[in-house]
């Protein structure tokens, strides 16, 4: 099932007999899902499971829902804030679905192999260029490394929230405006990694997109959190698009496409998302083709891209920056093709975001929130 399937089934709007049956069984599904989550947190809040501390201070990068909220441009900015404070960041993160090298035998049998890092750690290294970025299960132990061996002296812990095996000082939990609370469900009925109340335990909340949802969708997130947390506090950002990067990763100014027919693609968390931001680019995007989250592309999805461009006469093929770390350019044989380079741009709350970075950090052994 590909994901706007996957929406269409979860979201009620496919009525069918077979959805509605199908939605039954996922819910009953989710309360055995749901259980396993509250009982492992409340394990960790006990203490029965041990949280491992470092010597130096974590900040978690989180969600409380599956799919693409904006972590890697946010955590970019974080990077690189901390890097312009005088701070010495390293990121870490799990490495789901890392890329590799592999070396053949003159068999051709595969041998040993070279993990190069997900797509994640492709770009954040091209955005947050000479700053470790530790890919590892057990991110305990990366996290020691990061500091024994790199001199990290605060760390970054990307997709950290349901994470709580590693302390952390400070939990900044990303919230999508346009689709909030997972269809209010947990894994599988809906696309909550947990029950909302562990919004909880986030130091700070951060809305993504706020530029794109309307009043009403905000004062309704707005409350929600109000009844959740008994407070609205939270930072609010847009993701704007930069520059155009080509498949050298030269910059193109985002004007060079103005007008232009395109055909766009992308295997991301929230495909809906990169279709408005091509729509801010003022070209005319005729078609768009969605792949799975963290996709490879291999040669076949490649010429079936080119030929569904020439389909449309593009004049510009467009993806996202995720997409583009994973494709060679001389496999690449439709019209030029240019990542979108997006950044971070505060709509609320900056200040708040900055008051709690700056706040000098706690001393080790002190456990700064009992919700933890």
């Amino acid at each position: 099932m590909d994901e706007a399937a996957l929406h269409e089934l979860l979201s009620g709007r496919r009525n069918d007999s077979a959805a509605k049956l199908l939605r039954c069984g996922l819910h009953a599904a989710s309360w055995g899902y749901s259980s396993a989550m509250s009982l492992r947190n409340l394990a960790y809040n006990r203490k029965f499971l041990q949280i491992h501390r470092t010597s130096v201070p974590v900040i978690s990068i989180g969600n409380i829902t599956t799919g693409g909220t904006g972590k890697t441009p946010l955590a970019a900015w974080l990077a690189n804030w901390q890097v312009a404070a005088g701070h010495q960041p390293g990121l870490l993160s799990r490495g789901y679905r890392s890329l590799a090298n592999r070396s053949s035998n003159d068999d051709g049998r595969p041998t040993e192999h070279t993990v190069l890092g997900n797509d994640e750690k492709l770009v954040l290294d091209r955005l947050c260029p000479g700053i470790p970025h530790l890919q590892q299960r057990d991110r305990v132990a990366s996290a020691r490394r990061a500091v024994s061996e790199f001199g990290c002296d605060v760390l970054l812990l990307d997709d950290g929230f349901q994470h709580r095996r590693l302390h952390r000082d400070l939990d900044l939990v990303l919230v999508d405006a346009l689709q909030p609370w997972g269809y209010g469900q947990v894994l599988p009925r809906g696309l909550l990694r947990e029950p909302l109340s562990g919004l909880r335990r986030a130091d700070v909340i951060i809305v993504t997109r706020a530029d794109q949802c309307t009043v009403e969708q905000r004062q309704t997130l707005l409350e929600k959190l109000r009844q959740i947390r008994g407070s609205d506090e939270c930072v609010e950002i847009a993701f704007t698009p930069t520059r155009l990067v080509d498949l050298n990763w030269q910059p193109q100014d985002l004007g060079s496409v103005v007008g232009k027919r395109s055909f766009a693609f992308c295997g991301i968390g929230n495909p809906s998302g990169f279709g408005r931001t091509i729509a801010t680019l003022r070209v005319t995007c005729e078609r768009m083709q969605p792949f799975p989250d963290h996709h490879h592309y291999d040669a076949g999805d490649l010429a079936g891209l080119a030929a569904q461009a020439r389909e449309v006469s593009a004049e510009v093929a467009l993806t996202t920056q995720k997409d583009l770390v994973k494709i060679a350019p001389a496999a690449w044989h439709g019209p030029p093709l240019l990542a979108v380079e997006i950044g971070v741009e505060f709509v609320n709350g900056r200040q708040l975001l900055e008051s709690r970075l700056k706040r000098p950090q706690l001393p080790l052994g002190h456990c700064h929130d009992s919700r933890k």
